[in-house]
């Protein structure tokens, strides 16, 4: 039977809201005869905001209430940034199509009383706000005088925090700016090599049934293959390296020619210690070039900082902190 009604599960926040309308739109386009409805769910994640999230939990805080509709039946997919997406998906769901990707790239946002025209202009022992363990990690690598302050919320939230604060700024993923048209709050953008960014930023992944093959043709057209195969390898090194703790973790793969490259980073919680890799081969694969890369960088010195962050840890976590990293 030829299907006639898509329903959409979404977050509530305003940049959630804007990249499912964004699919819906693509939707409708392609196929006018479906009709395609939103609907908005909270998740533990958007209750929770007086703790940082690597006190809580990480990435499952986001997606948890979302996916079990999508299991019982009450959503047909669901569009997530594909950085707040787990590894490991739901045995019964699986992603349906990863969108190309928008600007990897992390900003630094002034604090807009203080105008600083770049982050080199932030003064020494400056506060800059973050909710990203990957973020704060590489801020004090490059600048160990700084005081890192936890900072959850969606973006409308962090702008009014910021502004109700003294900090003299934030750090935030580009691509939700661009989405939003926010582009004007940006005083730099930090190029991969000064920060990488989280594993999938920039893309999005939409979730659907793993049985449901007709939604995954009806998605195909809005699928990047490109997209796809380069966040495949970096999450296959995410997957080998997190073990069910948060921990810093910087990666960016790209595609061109055929040929997959991986640059990625695994640093202490401090930033005092910072383990950089690369790879490169064939695009078909990346996921093995993920794993591979992974394994370089605990010979290299990320297997004992992977060890004494879990032997500090107090509570179960997961990995680089999700919708932290907006």
């Amino acid at each position: 039977m030829k299907r006639t009604k898509l329903v959409i599960g979404s977050r509530g926040s305003e940049l959630a809201r804007w990249q499912t309308d964004w699919l819906a739109g693509q939707l409708r386009r392609l196929h006018p005869t479906v009709s395609v409805e939103v609907v908005l769910i909270k998740t533990t994640g958007d209750k929770i905001l007086d703790s940082p999230l690597s006190k809580i939990g990480g990435k499952g805080l986001f997606t948890k209430e979302i996916e079990k509709a999508l299991l019982d039946g009450t959503i047909d997919l669901a569009v997530h940034s594909l950085k707040d997406l787990p590894t490991v998906i739901p045995e019964g769901l699986t992603i349906g199509a990863v969108t190309e990707r928008e600007d990897v790239r992390d900003v630094f946002i002034s604090h807009p009383a203080k105008k600083y025209s770049s982050f080199k202009s932030v003064p020494v022992h400056g506060i800059i706000a973050t909710g990203s363990l990957r973020r704060r990690c590489q801020l004090l690598h490059h600048r160990p005088d700084l005081t890192i302050v936890d900072l959850r919320g969606n973006l409308r939230t962090r702008r009014e925090k910021l502004s109700d604060s003294d900090w003299d700024g934030m750090i935030l993923a580009r691509a939700g700016l661009l989405r939003l048209g926010w582009t004007e709050l940006i005083s730099e953008i930090f190029e991969p090599e000064y920060m990488l960014p989280a594993v999938g930023q920039g893309a999005l992944g939409v979730e659907i049934r793993d049985n449901d093959k007709e939604l995954q043709a009806l998605l195909a057209p809005v699928h990047h293959h490109a997209t796809a195969q380069a966040t495949s390898g970096e999450r296959a090194l995410l997957r080998e390296l997190e073990g069910g703790c948060q921990i810093p973790i910087g990666t960016f793969g790209t595609i061109a020619n055929q040929t997959f490259q991986l640059h990625a980073m695994v640093g202490s919680l401090d930033g005092t210690t910072v383990v950089r890799g690369f790879t490169q081969g064939p695009a078909t694969e990346a996921e093995e070039l993920g794993k591979q890369l992974a394994h370089d960088l605990v010979a290299r010195g990320a297997g004992k900082i992977l060890e004494e962050i879990r032997n500090a840890e107090t509570t179960p976590r997961s990995s680089d902190a999700t919708s932290t990293d907006v």
